[in-house]
């Protein structure tokens, strides 16, 4: 019966000569009674003369077709995609004519699909299909490029993804778009709980103060979300052998923000990543002498001084990092390591001494000079088990300096060691 339909409406149109009013109406018919096939049929028929049609039945058409394609049974992105650009199209063609017939219903649709765009990339995110979720999220930008959060997190979802193509293009337009990502923040204490919550928006905040469930309002920004951004590039550039592109990337955001702290430690990471660990170390002595009492940053130089072969230096930010945080583990296994890398250079003079006189007062000598680099590694090794009781390297090094040492202590680490590695 349908099919008989479709071909009486053609013929119709064939005899009378094309009305596209005609179509039109046929097409609203369709679409109200659920018949979208002839709907299609009805809107490709009067997209023939769309051109020469006035704005009234050019906003009709794209109404149309924007509620045949979302009513589809097939949720493509591509037909997601037409539904809200006709929906779009609509809103562009009564703003410039000053109609709003439709605008109203085509804008409520553009915010239905969105809606399901978002549902659904949440849907492919906890499926772990990122680059599902970021062609979702981009779509979602495109039927509205004023919520820039949608690329945003579109291009999250592409580095998540490994789709670092997409990924580029996304971070590189919200570049061009200035984008920032600083949002408002408002906040008030729980008078229950006495936790800080969140809301959503001012007047929710202001209405639970009223309501009496919630004290001292205030108001914040996020941070800028710039450094992030900037930081993703340059990693994704490196990881396409992209250097130049990198380094240019990193420039370009410290023309905008110079101190910016975060960024700065970033650059390091960066020509960390590029195994260019001179510079490196020279940025992190700037960052370090901006904040001389952050441990992790002494760490992190004691890292690389010790990666650029100045054991010296390696110890010298190693012990700051300790005055500032005693209890810093693995600052104090670096030490341990440093100390005991010397034991290599002894142990190569004894092996190659013979068997006279002054040889073995030269063992002597060198086999004392192994015992006090034990007992200087002993301190930091024991100190990094009280902080990290399970560190089964550090027991296991005790275990050999022990034995080496003559000391009991060796069976008691010997325990330790077994119980770590489930009696083995």
């Amino acid at each position: 019966m349908r099919t008989k339909f479709i071909l009486a409406f053609f013929l119709a149109i064939s005899a009378i000569g094309f009305s596209q009013k005609k179509a039109l109406s046929v097409a609203k018919k369709a679409v109200k009674s659920g018949n979208l096939e002839v709907a299609s049929e009805a809107l490709a028929a009067a997209e023939g003369q769309l051109e020469t049609a006035d704005d009234k039945m050019k906003a009709q058409y794209y109404f149309l077709k924007g509620q045949v394609m979302s009513a589809s049974s097939d949720k493509s992105l591509e037909k997601i995609e037409d539904a809200a650009m006709a929906y779009t199209k609509v809103l562009e063609i009564e703003e410039t004519s000053g109609s709003k017939k439709y605008s109203v219903q085509a804008d409520t649709g553009i915010q239905t699909l969105r809606q399901a765009l978002i549902e659904q990339a949440v849907e492919d995110q906890k499926a772990g299909k990122n680059k599902e979720a970021a062609d979702k999220l981009y779509l979602g930008y495109k039927t509205k490029k004023t919520d820039t959060s949608y690329l945003y997190f579109a291009a999250s979802n592409a580095v998540n993804g490994k789709d670092y193509d997409a990924a580029l293009k996304y971070y590189n337009e919200l570049i061009d778009l200035g984008y920032q990502g600083i949002e408002d923040r408002y906040t008030a204490t729980n008078k229950e709980t006495g936790e800080v919550d969140s809301f959503d928006s001012k007047e929710l905040r202001d209405f639970s103060v009223k309501a009496g469930t919630h004290i001292k309002p205030e108001a914040s920004k996020t941070e800028s979300k710039r450094a992030e951004i900037t930081k993703n590039l340059a990693l994704i550039y490196i990881n396409q052998g992209k250097d130049e592109e990198a380094i240019k990337a990193m420039e370009a955001a410290k023309k905008e923000n110079p101190n910016d702290p975060a960024l700065m430690q970033e650059e390091a990471n960066m020509f960390y990543k590029l195994g260019n660990i001179a510079k490196y170390q020279e940025l992190m002595e700037k960052i370090v002498a901006n904040d001389p009492e952050n441990p992790n940053l002494l760490y992190n130089l004691g890292v690389s001084a010790s990666r650029l072969g100045d054991n010296e230096k390696a110890l010298e930010y190693y012990k700051k990092a300790l005055e500032v945080k005693p209890d810093y583990a693995s600052a104090q296994i670096n030490i341990a390591a440093i100390i005991l890398s010397g034991e290599t250079a002894l142990n190569e003079e004894m092996n190659s001494l013979g068997t006279s006189n002054a040889d073995y007062k030269r063992f002597d000598i060198l086999k004392k000079q192994k015992q006090d680099l034990y007992r200087d590694a002993i301190p930091y090794l024991e100190g990094a088990l009280e902080s990290k009781p399970d560190n089964v390297d550090a027991v296991r090094t005790l275990m050999q300096i022990f034995y080496q040492l003559d000391d009991p202590k060796a069976e008691d680490m010997k325990n330790k060691l077994k119980a770590l590695e489930g009696g083995n």
